[in-house]
């Protein structure tokens, strides 16, 4: 275990909406935080700059600069990332003297969450620790909306409370508390099971509700939309389910950027509800998330909402112009269709 006097340097990959806010909590109270900006957009370089991070060139670099990575990427992306950091602890020379710890944050199913921590099986013992953690809730966000790196505080600190965090679940043989317990206090992590896949199990059944939701809502108002009734829509909302009218709004207006990582979400999801970890059938894979996933998918690849970006929207502001988006973008794909 890592003194608590000496703050652990986390890598992080990739400095995304929640990267990135994970990555300015973690500064502001005094750790390190790394990650690779290889090949990366200049709008992650960006958020990376101003969260603090230090760029780094390298998989190798970030492997042998840290204490533990964190991955918090889309999930089509987590085997992939989980390759590169077993290829980077392969070839690393001279080697790490002391376990990374990887925790593995994403959206996936306690079956392809294994199937991760499986590759790392052929490494020497003790080489890395596997951790199975999921993100529930938005990122991380100061009492204050600065935008300013945050800057680093003494290692006394402990005003994290005071920040909008997401709860972090982990499951598995190593909690984060066994290399830093502060690490884990700043993180808002709960170590729930010894289990690997109970942490990815959580994420799938929380984010059934939101996500879900989303995907209904999402057809609801196209649907309202184009019958002519979406203000007549809100209105019997507003009047007899307040809450949803503006869940509804904030859902669709808010899936519009993150679609395109949601797809696999849903697709993971339904794996989930198939029972197909334990080989025990449950929900068929085709009811609901499956649909939800081809909701999202229309979203991302079939209109111009799927061009949007967090923090830098212009169309689909509200739930308005997101059912029209859709429309005109189920429209001009039968066009298409149509010419072929």
């Amino acid at each position: 275990m890592a003194s608590d006097n000496k703050k652990v340097t986390v890598g992080i990959i990739s400095l995304g909406d929640m990267g990135s806010g994970l990555a300015r909590l973690l500064v502001a109270h005094g750790y390190p935080v790394t990650t690779n900006v290889e090949g990366r957009s200049s709008d992650t370089l960006t958020r990376a700059q101003e969260a603090g991070a230090t760029l780094l060139p390298t998989d190798e670099a970030l492997v042998s600069a840290s204490d533990i990575i964190l991955s918090v990427v889309p999930p089509r992306d987590a085997l992939a990332t989980a390759q590169r950091i077993l290829t980077a602890l392969t070839t690393l020379s001279p080697a790490r003297t002391t376990p990374l710890y990887f925790a593995d944050m994403n959206a996936v199913s306690p079956s392809s969450l294994k199937a991760i921590a499986s590759i790392f099986h052929s490494l020497p013992p003790d080489t890395l620790r596997f951790i199975d953690g999921s993100i529930l809730g938005g990122p991380p966000s100061p009492p204050s909306t600065s935008t300013s790196p945050p800057a680093p505080k003494s290692d006394s600190d402990s005003d994290f409370p005071t920040w909008k965090r997401p709860l972090l679940p982990t499951s598995g043989p190593h909690p984060i508390s066994s290399l830093s317990p502060h690490l884990a206090a700043v993180l808002n992590t709960k170590h729930i099971s010894p289990d690997l896949g109970a942490a990815s199990g959580l994420k799938m059944c929380f984010a059934s509700f939101g996500k879900g939701f989303a995907a209904i809502a999402v057809q609801a108002v196209t649907t309202a939309k184009r019958l002519g009734v979406l203000d007549e829509l809100k209105c019997a909302l507003g009047e007899i389910a307040p809450g949803n009218l503006e869940r509804m709004e904030r859902s669709v207006v808010g899936m519009a950027p993150k679609a395109y990582r949601w797809v696999r979400e849903m697709e993971e999801i339904s794996a989930t509800h198939a029972g197909v970890d334990e080989g025990d059938s449950m929900f068929a894979p085709e009811y609901i998330f499956k649909g939800a996933a081809e909701v999202f998918r229309l979203v991302a690849e079939d209109t111009v909402l799927g061009k949007e970006k967090v923090g830098k929207r212009e169309r689909g502001t509200n739930a308005d112009e997101v059912a029209d988006a859709i429309i005109e973008g189920l429209r001009e794909k039968r066009r298409k269709k149509s010419e072929e």
